[in-house]
């Protein structure tokens, strides 16, 4: 006697259920995909400098004494220069061979050290005073995270105003009295590129001479956020 009034009731709870769902799949109409995008020039504010030493001997035991004495010593000065990250880089060894390539008459390796800094002027004074030992690799300059990050965050309204104004240009293009937006997606552009010294500035000073500072020009790089989505029109 009961179950009819309990099979409605289920029936009855399916249809609401099922509501939401016929909504979500209702047609939409004057739909208008847009882009707008804000950009600006940054400091580059971090210095990178890799560094290595690279010797060669026929007997590998040595050797590897020779390069790790080097290395220690030049790890010891710049751990001491406050504000400069030093981390050790790749190091390998690898044989030298006689004219014939069949016998091996000693042995060659190289090790890097790599330094990163916010103050140039006390990574670029630690640079020429290592440069006595060691040979450079590279010198660039980035964007560090957390400026980017702030960057990005004052970007992001730019770029949402940006989407507004566009929105209603095609609102109003369209006829329509006012848009309402269906989706937006905001993206940053991707990591600045690295800025790379000229191969001229990367020059070992001589072991005679007194320590070289070398001189530094970190540049800008753009950042960008751009913001993309879709807006529906509403017409009168």
């Amino acid at each position: 006697m009961f179950l009819p009034l309990r099979s409605a009731t289920l029936l009855g709870l399916g249809l609401l259920a099922s509501l939401p769902a016929l909504a979500d799949d209702a047609p939409r109409y004057n739909q208008v995909s847009l882009r707008a995008e804000a950009s600006q020039e940054v400091a580059r504010d971090l210095m990178s400098v890799t560094l290595y030493s690279e010797e060669q001997n026929a007997d590998p035991a040595k050797l590897a004494a020779q390069v790790s004495t080097t290395l220690n010593k030049a790890l010891g000065q710049a751990r001491e220069v406050k504000g400069v990250t030093v981390r050790q880089g790749s190091r390998n060894s690898y044989p030298i061979y006689d004219e014939k390539g069949q016998k091996i008459t000693g042995w060659r390796e190289r090790a890097e050290v790599r330094l990163e800094s916010a103050d140039f002027a006390a990574l670029s004074k630690l640079t020429g005073e290592l440069l006595q030992d060691l040979k450079m690799a590279g010198m660039d300059f980035s964007i560090s995270g957390k400026t980017r990050k702030d960057s990005e965050d004052a970007l992001i309204k730019q770029a949402v105003d940006a989407f507004k104004a566009r929105a209603q240009i095609a609102t109003q293009a369209l006829g329509g009295s006012t848009y309402k937006i269906v989706s937006l997606n905001l993206n940053s552009a991707g990591y600045p590129q690295p800025y790379a010294r000229p191969a001229a500035m990367m020059m070992k000073a001589s072991r005679d001479a007194a320590p070289v500072t070398p001189e530094v020009e970190a540049g800008t790089s753009e950042v960008s956020v751009s913001a993309d989505g879709s807006i529906e029109v509403q017409m009168p």
